[in-house]
């Protein structure tokens, strides 16, 4: 009956009802006391609040997560974020090819749509390969990170938090333990330690690339020239919108400091902003404009089929060519030799016109509502639809609403606007009527 029901049902609302199902499951996991560190009942909307926060790798919180929680609350936590990270049907994938299932033509086309394939074609090595590497490079990554953790923390918490923090990077998440050394303090203790930062930096970036991206640096073996148009806007795109906010924000807000506390300070806030959510430094203290540059940065986001969230670095860089191709006058948009399709476009748009409606109607109505100013609501929504989970220290005083809010931003930002309306939305008709010019501009 339940296998006959999912066959009616399209590859969009199957994903989206399979993360509000774990997202729903998590949220009761955290109701447990055993959940909690003092063994009591952790409120609903906290806890799904929290859950929607860990599976749509956002990183925002209403309690500290070292201090709050057990260590089977963390646990589910870093479970959530793994699923989330991945995409509920590549762990479901992962299990099949376990257990030795037959994977069907559709559930090859779930996968694809999970994680942002091009094709149905080579799917299933697609999957094993970025399966494969997630668990490398979070293995590396929580190796370098323990030795930090256990001198800082002895072995058994040192090893876990290692793990913790690494998985919590790659995969965007921004959940951290270091409450228990001041709550809401993220990476603050480690603002001048390269190995943290620079280990952290780097689970961030290669998370955020996309699971496509890394099939084609490694079928090209590095060769730039061969890469796809895909991979190239993505690596350039990326490029740009660390180094050139990381030089700004170094010279602007952390030229006081030493020159290499400086840069790590400039560089980790740059890239913690592609939706990674930590910080080594107290974002209250930013200018405003940097405040609002982080704004920016947050709503873009990381890559398409990558751990990240956000609008994508691939949505802002057509729109951004679409432009310079309107002003120059030139009938197609392309680069690097390339015709990007009308299609792309268009969808790029629309992308774009859902994300600053979304992030403009929300950041408005929590600045009325909780009567804080305009800018610092705009931080906590670009940060909750980005899927970033940095903040101002607003989230935890929010109220009901605002919460409800956050975590409508959170899944649409995870899930994807574009998926959720085409989950709710049937395709339209092929009737074409006649055309009409329009002035605009």
């Amino acid at each position: 009956m339940l296998g006959k029901y999912l066959g009616k049902l399209t590859s969009s609302q199957i994903i989206m009802g399979s993360f509000a199902a774990m997202i729903l499951l998590g949220s009761l996991l955290l109701m447990l006391p055993a959940a909690s560190a003092d063994g009591s009942v952790t409120p609903w909307l906290d806890c799904l609040f929290t859950s929607t926060s860990a599976a749509c790798v956002t990183g925002l919180v209403v309690f500290d997560t070292a201090t709050h929680w057990s260590l089977f609350g963390q646990f589910v936590i870093i479970v959530l974020i793994q699923i989330g990270g991945l995409g509920v049907f590549t762990i479901a994938f992962l299990l099949s090819v376990f257990l030795g299932s037959r994977i069907s033509l559709r559930q090859r086309g779930i996968l694809r749509d999970s994680i942002s394939a091009q094709t149905v074609g080579g799917i299933i090595r697609l999957s094993i390969f970025l399966i494969r590497w997630v668990f490398i490079f979070e293995a590396a990554g929580a190796l370098a990170l323990m030795p930090v953790m256990i001198r800082d923390f002895g072995w058994a918490r040192g090893i876990w938090y290692g793990i913790f923090h690494s998985v919590s990077a790659f995969c965007n998440a921004g959940f951290d333990l270091m409450g228990v050394r001041e709550p809401f303090s993220s990476l603050s203790a480690y603002q001048a330690d390269p190995v943290v930062n620079i280990t952290i930096m780097a689970l961030i970036v290669i998370g955020g690339l996309g699971f496509y991206v890394w099939k084609d640096i490694s079928d090209t073996r590095f060769r730039f020239s061969r890469f796809s148009l895909q991979t190239k806007i993505v690596l350039i795109t990326t490029c740009v919108l660390i180094v050139l906010p990381g030089i700004w924000l170094t010279l602007t807000e952390y030229g006081n400091l030493p020159l290499p506390e400086a840069l790590l300070s400039g560089f980790f806030q740059s890239v913690t902003t592609r939706t990674a959510g930590f910080n080594t430094a107290d974002l209250t203290k930013l200018q405003e404009d940097n405040k609002l540059l982080m704004v920016v940065l947050m709503l873009i986001g990381g890559s398409p089929g990558s751990t990240a969230g956000g609008m994508k670095t691939t949505t802002v860089a057509v729109m951004i060519l679409t432009m310079f191709a309107v002003f120059c006058r030139k009938r197609d948009v392309a680069v690097f030799h390339r015709r990007i399709s009308r299609d792309t476009v268009r969808t790029a748009s629309a992308i774009l016109t859902m994300y600053l409606t979304l992030f403009l109607l929300s950041s408005g109505i929590i600045s009325r509502i909780e009567h804080v100013p305009l800018l610092s609501a705009a931080f906590e929504t670009s940060s909750a639809l980005g899927t970033v989970g940095l903040t101002l220290g607003l989230t935890p005083t929010l109220g009901t609403v605002s919460h409800i809010i956050l975590i409508l931003l959170m899944y649409t930002g995870r899930v994807g606007g574009l998926t959720i309306l085409y989950a709710a939305i049937r395709e339209g008709t092929s009737l074409r009527y006649p055309e009409e010019p329009v002035s605009v501009g």
